[in-house]
């Protein structure tokens, strides 16, 4: 049966290339993602691409610049042009021509980033049913703004890589704003209102996938991953490979600035191996892409009791393996969200909050913002005294704060590997201080290490640390 369905696959395809190659319209047809209202990314060469006939002359003229372009289309009526773009600015125009002539109007220049993920990247303004997005109101109210343009990219999976999505560029609006990812949305009105450019978001999100869906087949091939399921009815969206296929590739290349990314409780059950994964993905983009190693921000998953219906369950695992991909990478960082989950939701309402905190990242390491704090403080080392453990951390230039809340959900254990409730302590100039009566010994510390926390340890500008552990224990 499968070997059947590539077989009417490869019969279509060598079809619709026929009909292409023999039509004498000459016509032009463009990817979805490139189009009239979009944002081109600044200073920079983009491509610009598209169908015609094989081997058909295609010219291409932009209104900021007096030069003009040629290329002819290959064997198989694919082209592309890649052309110069200046500073930020706009309205302009891109004219396009073969036979017929396309004119895409309003096109805008600055920043583009590419948002993906999982439902809480996928949740809009407006919310979902009995899930609220808290202060929508205030950004669908203001959503009206030229400078903010948005590609909602239609849900879709596919057994092979595809060439085009379905989807259009719009200017920000308070309808469109309520339909738009919260988190994106957010990042990119914070972005926009400190760096005055246009801004161009992406939306290829799809709720409740795992990565491998988002990873393209060469890369997952060398995991070993199961792929039995494709060109099957079994083959589901949450397969492997078919959003890479789907709402990856059609993409590809379009200029981007970066990537913000939030998903990882579709794997929470297999922690083990995420961060490998994780990466290669990464890579795997950045590859595809030939962009070099862009910025890629991405948020980790928040606590939620309700995984502590699963027996044996803790997420803390996956939030390890999402802040280890942090050190792997280069040129990534992550979000913590330790602070502001939901107890009962896995949709926690604080998209805005994390909206900001992506774009503290990008406004410190890719648009020169001095003097942001950004990521929060990352467990460096512990050394012991007596009966007390002391902690330094990474990435807080100015030390730790509590923000006037308790300091809970600290454990302590010695060489038994037994935890004990402990307290904590911020000491000047000695980081953090966590001990026990209970542990005259201690070898271990861990901090937010369960399902549910609210966390209490911040950088003095309020960004939570992850939940961590400073060992490797199987339990």
């Amino acid at each position: 049966m499968n070997q059947f369905r590539r077989f009417l696959f490869q019969i279509s395809l060598l079809v619709g290339l026929l009909a292409a190659s023999n039509s004498s319209l000459g016509q032009i047809k463009l990817p979805a993602v490139i189009g009239s209202n979009m944002v081109l990314q600044q200073q920079s060469n983009v491509p610009i691409w598209g169908w015609a006939n094989k081997n058909q002359k295609i010219q291409l003229s932009a209104s900021w610049s007096n030069e003009s372009f040629e290329v002819k289309a290959n064997k198989l009526g694919k082209w592309m042009i890649t052309i110069p773009t200046p500073e930020a600015g706009g309205p302009y125009s891109l004219t396009i021509s073969a036979d017929k002539k396309i004119v895409l109007s309003n096109v805008m220049i600055g920043e583009v980033w590419l948002c993906s993920g999982q439902s809480n990247m996928e949740m809009p303004f407006k919310g979902f049913n009995n899930q609220p997005v808290y202060g929508s109101n205030d950004y669908i109210a203001a959503g009206n703004n030229s400078s903010i343009r948005l590609f909602n990219m239609k849900n879709a999976f596919a057994e092979f890589p595809q060439e085009d999505c379905k989807g259009a560029w719009a200017v920000s609006s308070p309808e469109g704003v309520a339909n738009f990812s919260a988190v994106a949305y957010s990042f990119a009105k914070y972005l926009q209102d400190k760096l005055g450019v246009p801004i161009g978001v992406i939306n290829s999100t799809w709720g409740g996938t795992r990565v491998e869906a988002w990873m393209n087949k060469e890369t997952l091939s060398e995991f070993g991953a199961d792929m039995t399921v494709l060109g099957t009815d079994k083959m589901k969206f949450q397969s492997p490979t078919v959003l890479y296929n789907a709402m990856i590739n059609p993409i590809i290349p379009f200029g981007i600035k970066g990537a913000i990314w939030y998903q990882g409780e579709s794997n929470s059950n297999q922690p083990k191996g995420y961060t490998d994964l994780f990466a290669a993905m990464i890579k795997s983009w950045r590859g595809l892409w030939n962009q070099g190693d862009f910025p890629f921000y991405y948020v980790q998953i928040c606590p939620m009791q309700n995984y502590g219906k699963t027996e044996g369950k803790n997420t803390a695992e996956i939030r390890e393996a999402q802040l280890q991909t942090m050190k792997y990478v280069p040129n990534t960082g992550m979000v913590s969200t330790l602070d502001i989950g939901h107890q009962w939701m896995i949709h926690p309402p604080e998209k805005i909050t994390i909206g900001k905190r992506l774009a503290y990242w990008a406004l410190a390491k890719d648009y020169g913002f001095k003097g942001i704090q950004y990521g929060g403080p990352v467990y460096k080392s512990m050394e012991i005294e007596e009966n007390k453990a002391y902690l330094k951390f990474d990435n807080a230039p100015l030390g730790l704060s509590n923000m006037g809340k308790e300091l809970n959900d600290f454990l302590i254990a010695g060489e038994d590997k037994v935890f004990y409730p402990a307290k904590a302590l911020i000491v000047l100039r000695k980081g953090l201080v966590v001990w026990s009566d209970e542990v005259k010994n201690p070898v271990a510390v861990r901090y937010g290490w369960s399902n549910w926390v609210v966390g209490s340890l911040f950088d003095t500008a309020g960004n939570p640390a992850s939940s961590f552990r400073t060992d490797d224990w199987e339990k």
